[in-house]
């Protein structure tokens, strides 16, 4: 198996499933746009509570139709079989032209990618590339990671100097990509030479932000400093600070998240806000890039894995990245 590195993404902001399923994109058993006579392009995330992955379909679905092709996704909500149901129920369709995933589980699409493949069929990977794959759209995330640690701990070595700082980080060991940002947080900071205690929960949502706060400001109400590999769970965080009574711009707190949603774009420019550190994989860039793999799959083309790297969000830069 090739080496796996996951892309961010940005873990973000949750819609309703209702929403999802009528306004961003076709599921597995629709037939999309009536006008579609190329075939069709087939485009997987492991759920659609992930707000940038939302944002991508919403960008992408019309240009693949506007292209000729009929796009089709789904929502396995973190279920390997679900997910795999769906591939297979592609592949089978017989005038799939190129399927563009991030699986749940990578070993459990081996023998759907295979099936594909043998119908002709280019399978792409987001985030990740398997055997079998013609080509993907990657970052490393253990640097993104490390930056973001590395920058906290510049801070609070300036701020706090030699003293033990309580840090908060909102990791994931679930996927590679957890692993791989929430290590590189933890090694970021120590890299800076940050003198620092680190407590840590498992989180993907606004909702566990919120919970994970709340149980670290009861277990320790002096934290100040707190990190996340993704910016839901730093955005719950966020409320729940300000509901304990922190200001806005406190200057003895700094959060700091990857992923950047609209929200967390608009908190980080606000005047001296206590959420410092934010990066971002744009949705549009991303989506631009899988546009250009898939349409060159279906046409035939030789493709090559694209890699892409997260771009600091500052207040003056922030409304660059809002998604209208």
């Amino acid at each position: 198996m090739k080496n796996t590195r996951l892309i961010g993404v940005a873990l973000l902001s949750a819609l309703s499933l209702g929403t999802l399923l009528t306004g961003c994109s076709a599921s597995a058993g629709d037939t999309g746009s009536a006008d579609a006579d190329k075939g069709a392009i087939a485009v997987s995330f492991p759920g659609l509570d992930i707000q940038i992955w939302v944002d991508m379909l919403d960008y992408m679905k019309p240009k693949i139709e506007d292209a000729g092709y009929e796009m089709l996704s789904d929502d396995p909500q973190w279920n390997i079989q679900n997910q795999v149901q769906s591939w297979e129920s592609w592949v089978q369709r017989g005038d799939l032209k190129a399927l563009f995933g991030n699986p749940v589980q990578v070993d459990s699409v081996q023998a759907v990618t295979d099936q594909a493949t043998a119908a002709g069929i280019p399978v792409l990977g987001y985030s990740t590339e398997w055997d079998g794959t013609e080509a993907s759209l990657l970052i490393d995330n253990y640097k993104d990671g490390l930056t973001l640690g590395e920058e906290a701990g510049k801070w609070i070595v300036d701020k706090y100097g030699d003293e033990k700082v309580p840090v908060f980080l909102f990791s994931y060991y679930e996927n590679d990509l957890g692993i791989d940002r929430s290590n590189g947080v933890k090694d970021g900071l120590k890299k800076a030479g940050a003198n620092v205690e680190i407590a840590e929960s498992s989180a993907l949502t606004i909702q566990d932000g919120m919970d994970g706060a709340n149980s670290q400001l009861a277990a320790n109400p002096d934290t100040k400093v707190w990190l996340s590999v993704g910016s839901d769970q730093m955005i719950g965080a966020y409320r729940a600070l300000l509901d304990s009574g922190v200001a806005p711009d406190d200057d003895s707190y700094l959060l700091g998240a990857l992923d950047a949603t609209n929200e967390s774009l608009g908190i980080i420019k606000e005047k001296d806000s206590i959420w410092r550190l934010g990066y971002i994989l744009p949705a549009k860039m991303l989506s631009d890039h899988i546009l250009d793999l898939v349409f060159g799959a279906a046409e035939g083309e030789k493709l090559e894995t694209i890699t892409v790297e997260s771009t600091k969000v500052t207040p003056e830069n922030a409304d660059e990245y809002i998604v209208e």
